[in-house]
C-alpha cells in the first residue's frame, strides 16, 4: 500500500465524506495521501467538490442526492470492504481534522487492536454552543451506555472491517451514524481506543441540523437505556 495509490489487499485507506465543501476539501485530501490512499464520497454538492478532491489526489464516489453523512459513510464502507480493506480512517472535509495525525489512529489500532479508535477534541478550545452540545452530548451516552465516553461527536476516527460490516445495517442517515457506531461497539464488547487530537475550528457553519439531531439522539440514547435494563 502506497500513500495515496491504490488499496492493498488487507490496507487502510481514509475516507471523506463531504458536502459542498470545495473551499476547503483539497488540503485535507493532499495531507490524507501522505499517509493513506484516499477515498472521497461527494454527497450530493452542487458545487466543484468533486473536481477538487479529485485534483488534489482523492478518488471520488458521487452520490447524486444529498443523503447525509450516515449514507455517505456506509457507501464508503461498502467499497472498502469489497476491496479488501480492514480499516478505514474517516476524517470531515473542512479541515477540523488535522491530516497528520493519521499515524496516531494507525498506532492505537496496532498496539490494542480496538475496533473503533476515536479522536478526542478538547472541549474548551470549542465555540461555546459546541462545547456545551458536546458535553451534554457526553454525559447523556454514559447515562446510557453505562459506559464513559470520552468524544460521542468527534467524526475523525479509524473504523476497523467488522464494525463497518455491522454499521451497513443502520438506518440513521445523518451524524447519529457516528453515535450508533460507538453503541455497537458497546453492545458486542468491542474495544474502543482514544486518542487526543487538535480541535480546529473556522469559520465554517455546521451541517448539523441542531433541534433535529438532538431529538434522534434522546431517542437513540433512550433505546439504548432500555435495552440495557432488559434481563
Amino acid at each position: 500500500m502506497s500513500p495515496g495509490g491504490a488499496l492493498a489487499a488487507g490496507g487502510v485507506l481514509a475516507l471523506i465524506p463531504a458536502h459542498n465543501e470545495a473551499p476547503r476539501i483539497g488540503p485535507v485530501v493532499e495531507g490524507a495521501a501522505r499517509h493513506l490512499p484516499v477515498l472521497v464520497v461527494d454527497d450530493g454538492s452542487a458545487d466543484e467538490t468533486a473536481r477538487v478532491a479529485e485534483a488534489a489526489g482523492g478518488r471520488v464516489v458521487r452520490q447524486p442526492t444529498n443523503r447525509g453523512k450516515g449514507e455517505a459513510l456506509k457507501a464508503g464502507f461498502r467499497l472498502a470492504i469489497t476491496e479488501g480493506a480492514e480499516a478505514v480512517v474517516t476524517l470531515d472535509a473542512d479541515g477540523q481534522h488535522d491530516p497528520a495525525e493519521i499515524p496516531a489512529f494507525l498506532s492505537a489500532r496496532e498496539r490494542t487492536g480496538a475496533e473503533l479508535v476515536i479522536g478526542v477534541r478538547e472541549f474548551r478550545d470549542m465555540p461555546p454552543a459546541r462545547r456545551l452540545a458536546n458535553l451534554l452530548g457526553k454525559q447523556v451516552l454514559r447515562w446510557s451506555t453505562g459506559r464513559e465516553i470520552l468524544d460521542n461527536q468527534s467524526g475523525y476516527r479509524l473504523v476497523g472491517r467488522e464494525l463497518m460490516e455491522a454499521m451497513l445495517a443502520s438506518e440513521e442517515p445523518g451524524f447519529g451514524f457516528e453515535v450508533e457506531m460507538i453503541v455497537e461497539c458497546v453492545r458486542r464488547g468491542w474495544t474502543i481506543e482514544w486518542v487526543p487530537i487538535r480541535t480546529i475550528y473556522g469559520e465554517e457553519k455546521s451541517h448539523i441540523h441542531a433541534v433535529t439531531h438532538l431529538g434522534r439522539f434522546l431517542k437513540l440514547a433512550w433505546r439504548i437505556r432500555r435495552a440495557r435494563r432488559q434481563p
